[in-house]
């Protein structure tokens, strides 16, 4: 049986635990093979990201065309998209291709604070890539720069996630790891709300877990589930690699991508 494929364009993290690296072995982790395209290098540990070298539009258009001309993508995955330009591009070539479940992890500052877009690119994502989402998945902090509105509660989340989906996309996953709590994402798709609940883990090793959640969503996309059972196989995906996160590094150590191979 031929192997699906999935493509994340995102950035690079020198780390390993976030961004494209994150999403390549997410995709492995779930039987998909994993295509990128990178819009940004940056120099990032568990401690910060340090510094970032976003791409030439050129070449990202040509890595998207290059993976879409020779490989046969089930879903699509974006990432850092660090300007409107690199936006535009991405748009661009997502909307001649054919339609593909497309997750949007709408990337804005890194855990240790550092901006990894510039603010003309939210524009650009409300504008030109959430009309193409087939879910994004904001976290608390962009969900309120999206909305435009405080979230404090499972109430702000769903409401919140319900003016993005007027954005444009067809469902939108306001993620709850920012709460007080346990971990509640709340989806709705446009007509329902769904709550995702499970435990909240105590521990310090959960970077990159945006980047795994989005990318789990896409390969469980790829292969052909639903909407509500793509996100419910991920969020547990998503806690068992933070349960079993590995100790390495000075700061927020990364997930355990492949806990289940130990």
């Amino acid at each position: 049986m031929k192997m699906k494929q999935a493509l994340t364009i995102a950035g690079s993290d020198s780390g390993g635990g976030a961004g494209i690296q994150a999403d390549l072995k997410t995709f492995h982790a779930h039987g998909v093979f994993g295509l990128s395209a990178i819009t940004s290098v940056t120099a990032q540990n568990t401690q910060a990201v340090c510094a970032a070298y976003d791409l030439p539009e050129k070449i990202i258009r040509a890595q998207i065309a290059a993976v879409f001309d020779d490989f046969e993508i089930a879903a699509v995955k974006t990432g850092m998209l660090p300007s409107c330009a690199i936006v535009e591009a991405v748009a661009d070539e997502l909307a001649t291709r054919n339609r593909q479940p497309l997750v949007v992890d709408p990337v804005m500052v890194s855990t240790s604070g550092f901006s990894l877009l510039k603010a003309d690119a939210i524009q650009g994502i409300v504008y030109r890539l959430l009309p193409l989402a087939t879910v994004v998945t904001p976290n608390r902090c962009e969900a309120e720069l999206l909305s435009h509105q405080k979230i404090d509660t499972r109430t702000d989340a769903g409401i919140a996630a319900r003016k993005i989906a007027d954005l444009g996309a067809q469902a939108v996953l306001v993620k709850g790891g920012h709460l007080q709590g346990a971990a509640v994402d709340v989806l709705w798709d446009g007509d329902s709300e769904t709550i995702f609940e499970c435990e909240r883990l105590n521990t310090a090793n959960t970077h990159g877990t945006g980047c795994t959640l989005a990318s789990a969503i896409a390969a469980h996309f790829a292969k052909g589930y639903g909407l509500r059972d793509a996100i419910a196989k991920a969020k547990h995906y998503v806690t068992e690699a933070i349960r079993h996160g590995l100790d390495i590094g000075k700061g927020n150590g990364p997930t355990d991508h492949f806990y289940f191979l130990m």
